[in-house]
């Protein structure tokens, strides 16, 4: 493998890396606000 292969390698490894983890870290999310009973949920409270 050439440096350019592992170049690729090594960036492709941690892109997907990331966007595997930010997508998970999304869904995780939005499951566990489905959790939070409606009045607990200050964060779609408007500011007054």
């Amino acid at each position: 493998m050439t440096h350019l292969g592992y170049l690729v390698a090594g960036w492709s490894v941690t892109v997907v890396g990331v966007v595997s983890y930010a997508v998970w870290v999304i869904v995780r999310a939005r499951s566990l606000a489905q959790r939070v009973p409606e009045n607990r949920r200050r964060w779609m409270m408007p500011d007054v």
